[in-house]
């Protein structure tokens, strides 16, 4: 479907769709019942999605440079101005695929680097960037495609208002956001298995069976931020992030758009398409395509492309996929739940594994639909995205397996007989399984990598200085190419020094302050301010909005001027707060707040967005950055 010819919203226009799409199932039945599917030889494909970062080793919004410099090939835009897509043709899954698949992908992405280094940019492979910052998602950010602001516009619509992202694990994380642009936080490693038409209900059941454990040894997304969450954080955020459900007055079981599923395929492809299209609605219209029903009359195959365009708003963790090519159908199985990174060979590792995994299921078990009940599968799904490798899953043997015990006894020695059944040869099998094992064995994942690398540093340096040394580091050792269990922990030197990580306020502002609402007890911030050493504490209203500060001096010259008989009057905050406190935004230059400190000379800036209170800086979070002005003085001749 033409990216310029989105009618998005148009109640009309998204009838018509929706019946161009029911139509193209009809179509895709009788396809089915024809046996016009491409039913071989198999092929697999891959999609690298990556980021793009500058100053700092933040987001940069130069995509758009990026691609006029790579003029075509296969890279396309993304979401975000900071990312961008790499779409490998299919490649026969036949002997020497993955190192194939490799070569490309290593081939690519250094494109990608060199235009990227044109525009002062670096790419970076990782499931969540872990510089990235809530402020980097404005709608500014958002790629100039009709499609995009289309869909931006119709889920936002259709929840009602507000994307509220709440995450929990070591830390814990509660925002909410007015548009999609939270889905542009992560980026994955997409990977497409072609099957055959009557394969499909078996395949697809392996696949989600086995997505778990092969989840378990790829996480690489930890952090988003600054909070430390899920081992692959990306599951919760994606699902979050394009959930168009509204909160309802009584318990009523709606689906997420963004899903693992409700059950095992029984007999085909379109039980999928139809569960979806009975769930869903039509989100996007675009151009009515000429009926498929009269092209196949005419022995003509129809592209189906109502159909595509719709499945392409539902995001399956395995997704059935379809696709017309010079005239043939053929089916796919695309798995969405790998992350980017850590490092193009770890990818690599990561498809063969699941590749594998999943022809050696059907091989040696059969039909998972007749092993295990699916809710199991379900599980430890969520299981495997919370805790990596030190999930509990459950196997269909009716016992729960450590995700570790699992993978090196059962799904990494099934990958090899399914990878050995296709022709692939030993010495590919042993490089790619044998990365996955070593792995699984060293316990170092691209979660753990980055989590033991953030404590390494812990003590040292700011947080912006820890997010923005895991971020060098990452980039620099997958330069090297090396897979992510031979790295070295990243180190805070790495960063390039303070002056690339203080670039604004949000870097390094206090995100939990302690704050007290404007009718509660003077003395109680009295007590508080002595037992917490602080000397200003923002004064909220009971919507959480910002209505004041009182401050140390404040607070002194209010207990001072109370008369001997007023001594045991309660007197409320209001009454002693400052009312117009100076305030700055999260994105606001640090050079400039430091000015504004002087300038006004105040000791305390809240930090506010949308009326609502973020955080607070202080003359305290600058010592550092004096002292490092200091230290460059003393140096200089």
């Amino acid at each position: 479907m033409g990216e310029e010819t989105f009618e998005a919203l148009k109640p009309e226009s998204i009838r018509m769709f929706t019946r161009a799409v029911l139509r193209d199932l009809q179509a895709l039945e009788r396809i089915l019942a024809e046996g016009k599917i491409v039913d071989g030889p198999r092929h697999f494909g891959a999609e690298q999605e990556l980021f793009l970062v500058g100053d700092g080793w933040r987001p940069a919004s130069v995509a758009p440079a990026v691609l006029k410099r790579l003029e075509g090939g296969p890279f396309t835009p993304e979401l975000a101005l900071f990312n961008l897509e790499i779409n490998l043709p299919p490649e026969r899954l036949i002997n020497g695929a993955f190192s194939r698949v490799e070569e490309r992908l290593n081939h690519y992405v250094d494109q990608a680097r060199e235009a990227a280094l044109a525009e002062g940019a670096e790419v970076v492979l990782c499931g969540t960037l872990p510089t990235l910052a809530k402020s980097d998602l404005t709608m500014d950010q958002i790629t100039p495609k009709p499609r995009y602001r289309a869909l931006n516009e119709a889920m936002t619509r259709m929840r009602g208002g507000e994307y509220h992202l709440r995450i929990e694990g070591t830390d814990e994380l509660i925002i909410r956001h007015d548009s999609v642009m939270l889905e542009a936080c992560n980026t994955s490693c997409q990977v497409h298995l072609q099957v055959g038409p009557d394969e499909f209900p078996l395949l697809y059941n392996a696949a989600q069976l086995i997505t778990a454990p092969v989840l378990a040894a790829s996480v690489n997304s930890p952090l988003l931020f600054g909070r430390r969450l899920w081992a692959e954080t990306r599951i919760a955020l994606f699902q979050q992030s394009l959930d168009t459900r509204a909160a309802t007055p009584y318990v009523r079981d709606l689906v997420p758009r963004v899903r693992f599923g409700d059950r095992w395929v029984e007999n085909s492809v379109t039980e999928l398409f139809s569960e979806d299209l009975s769930r869903f609605r039509v989100l996007l219209a675009g151009p009515i395509p000429e009926d498929p029903i009269e092209m196949l009359d005419r022995g003509e195959m129809p592209g189906l492309e109502a159909l595509q365009a719709y499945n392409s708003t539902i995001y399956r963790w395995n997704r059935p996929c379809l696709g017309v090519n010079d005239g043939e159908a053929h089916l796919r199985i695309e798995c969405r739940a790998l992350p980017s990174g850590p490092s193009i060979v770890d990818e690599v590792a990561g498809a063969a594994l699941w590749t594998g995994v999943i022809l050696g299921v059907a091989a040696e078990f059969g039909d998972p639909a007749k092993l295990m009940d699916f809710d199991e599968a379900k599980g430890n799904f969520l299981a495997a995205a919370r805790d990596g490798l030190r999930a509990g899953l459950h196997w269909v043997d009716g016992e729960v397996w450590s995700a570790s015990r699992l993978l090196l006894e059962v799904i990494i020695p099934l990958a090899r007989t399914g990878l050995e059944r296709t022709g692939i040869d030993e010495k590919d099998i042993d490089r790619y399984l044998g990365i996955v094992q070593a792995r699984v064995e060293a316990r170092r994942t691209g979660s753990s990598w980055l989590l033991e690398s953030a404590n390494a540093m812990a003590g040292s340096g700011t947080r912006s200085e820890q997010l923005a040394a895991l971020t060098a580091g990452s980039v620099a050792r997958q330069r090297a190419g090396t897979p992510v269990h031979e790295w070295s922990l990243a180190r805070l030197e790495e960063a390039g020094g303070w002056t690339h990580t203080y670039l604004r306020v949000e870097q390094y502002m206090n995100t939990r302050p302690v704050t007290v609402n404007e009718d509660e007890l003077v003395d109680l911030v009295a007590f508080v301010m002595d037992r917490e050493g602080i000397r200003h504490v923002p004064v909220e209203d009971h919507d959480q909005r910002l209505v004041g500060l009182i401050s140390y001096r404040s607070l002194l010259r209010s207990l001072a001027g109370r008369g001997d008989g007023a001594v045991d009057t309660p007197i409320p905050v209001k009454e002693v707060m400052e009312t117009s406190p100076l305030t700055v935004a999260p994105d606001t230059p640090t050079l400039e707040a430091i000015d504004l400190m002087r300038s006004r000379q105040v000791a305390c800036l809240p930090v506010v967005q949308d009326n609502r209170l973020v955080g607070l800086i202080t003359e305290r979070d600058f010592m550092p950055i004096a002292y490092e002005l200091l230290e460059e003085r003393l140096r200089s001749p």
